[in-house]
């Protein structure tokens, strides 16, 4: 029998190392360095691998999740303020599912998926929640549900929260403004709206520079107004926005009245980290590669891919000179490489062959100061280059 931390290591490392399916997971039989890596002599099968993953809940992946964001947190943000959030359909590609449909932006219709949501630290661009276990009836109160799951890792609710209108409706941002965070979105642009803003005299928008690097659209025109929406109590401010490159104005909401038009309208534009990290989740990590009709097995991947994607991050940010490369960038130039493992009995020692970018791994010196590993007799971890 497989122990559990055996069993959920060996299907992270197919995450890690770039692998479409768990069947791909019989690559790797004759490979013992790999077996290594998950405290085996070689990767479990295939077929124990599946069984595996269908035999986790939603309670097991979410205390995975706060564990996880717990130990990474103190070292990749551990003064985490902002973050972005959006949902993410997995699309289904068997026969005809049981499954809801929703839209799929790469088939520009809808179609049987699994809906899956992501949260995403904003200065560490590090995935640290993930939920798949979602239906259309929940999923706009799966905000909060963050909100809640956040507050137990960290002990406090997060300050600023970017999203787009369509992960919560004006009675869930009325919750959130009660609980005191902040939040930029945006609103529908309804006919209304729009004869409005079209009936404003010139004098009455008001110019900013956008200064972000490498966006083409910076010079923009704003009105700024107080205004009432159904379901949510009170005043919210709204911005409208021409400039951005869209033919209509952009309807930013925020229940913020301190930050000016310009830094608000920056906020939100980095919202676009997490639409890069879904990308990049959807490349490299294969989240779109899952067929299954079980919402419970999807979860279950989602929350691998918010781990491999912590690891990515973590060794990005030790590289000089590659903080913001992406991990399929990071396998390619130093994952990816040949060496042997010799085995002591205190420690293991991984002898990496020549390769270029081997001065970039000594000066990082990953290994100094590394802990015991529980699941390798207690040995550490000591790198070394020919």
């Amino acid at each position: 029998m497989v122990p559990a931390p055996s069993a959920l290591l060996s299907l992270l490392a197919l995450k890690l190392l770039d692998k479409e399916r768990r069947s791909h997971i019989d690559d790797f039989n004759c490979d013992e360095a790999v077996g290594l890596f998950a405290g085996l002599n070689i990767l479990p099968k295939k077929s124990f691998a599946t069984d595996y993953s269908y035999r986790t809940g939603r309670d097991q992946q979410l205390g995975l999740l706060q564990g996880w964001v717990r130990a990474l947190a103190a070292v990749m943000f551990p003064e985490a303020e902002s973050f972005s959030l959006d949902f993410h359909p997995i699309p289904f590609r068997g026969d005809p599912a049981a499954l809801e449909r929703h839209y799929l932006p790469l088939r520009g219709k809808a179609g049987p998926s699994v809906l899956t949501f992501f949260a995403l630290e904003q200065k560490s661009r590090c995935l640290c929640y993930a939920n798949a276990n979602l239906t259309r009836a929940d999923q706009h109160g799966e905000l909060m549900r963050f909100v809640d799951f956040w507050h137990e890792v960290a002990g406090s609710d997060p300050k600023w929260l970017y999203f787009e209108s369509k992960v919560v409706d004006y009675p869930e941002l009325s919750r959130v403004n009660q609980r005191k965070i902040h939040f930029v979105t945006i609103r529908r642009r309804g006919t209304a709206i729009l004869r409005h803003l079209e009936q404003q005299p010139a004098s009455a928008w008001k110019g900013a520079v956008i200064d972000i690097p490498k966006r083409y659209h910076t010079h923009i025109r704003y009105i700024e107004e107080s205004v009432r929406l159904r379901g949510y109590e009170g005043l919210i401010r709204q911005i409208a926005v021409i400039g951005l490159g869209h033919e209509h104005p952009t309807l930013f909401v925020s229940n913020n009245f301190e930050e000016t038009p310009r830094e608000l309208i920056i906020r939100y534009v980095g919202r676009n980290r997490i639409e890069d990290g879904l990308g990049i989740s959807v490349n490299f990590f294969h989240l779109d590669c899952l067929a299954s009709e079980v919402r419970l097995n999807v979860d279950f991947d989602a929350t691998l891919t918010v781990i491999a994607n912590g690891c990515y991050r973590w060794l990005a940010s030790r590289l000089n000179g590659f903080e913001k490369s992406d991990p399929k960038q990071l396998y390619r130039r130093f994952v990816e490489t040949a060496g042997t493992v010799t085995i002591r009995a205190d420690r293991l020692i991984v002898t990496f062959d020549r390769r270029s970018h081997n001065p970039i791994l000594r000066e990082a010196a990953l290994g100094l100061g590394s802990l015991p590993i529980d699941w390798l007799g207690q040995r550490k971890i000591e790198f070394a280059f020919r």
